[in-house]
């Protein structure tokens, strides 16, 4: 099974998102979202892969979040700019993300992270 682990180094819940999955012997190829931001197509793919909303994508409590003033901004723009947005700055995407074959997952949350 492939999969990918993309998290953001300075962020302690990556970190421990990170030593769960070597905790348990997961293989997975490393990503920085910062150095290489998910692309418009892929937030799309997995976005619907998820099952989650646009909206759970946002990393609502990072700094550019509030300096872009989005929570007052995302209920008037279409998904189609949300994505756009998203895919503008790795700083705006919940972190970690964990894409397996069949699942998608934002945050970390060992529940969820058991099932892979």
């Amino acid at each position: 099974m492939s999969v990918l682990f993309i998290e953001y180094p300075k962020c302690s819940t990556c970190h421990k998102a990170k030593k769960w999955l070597q905790d348990n012997n997961i293989e997975f190829e490393d990503r920085n979202i910062v150095e290489q931001v998910p692309t418009a197509q892929e937030l799309e793919k997995w976005i619907k892969q998820s099952n989650k909303e646009i909206k759970s994508w946002f990393n609502t409590s990072g700094l550019k979040y509030r300096e872009l003033n989005l929570k007052e901004k995302l209920p008037t723009i279409s998904d189609e700019e949300k994505i756009k947005l998203l895919a503008s700055d790795g700083m705006l995407i919940k972190r970690p993300i964990l894409v397996t074959e069949d699942k998608i997952l934002i945050g970390f949350k060992i529940d969820e992270w058991k099932n892979i």
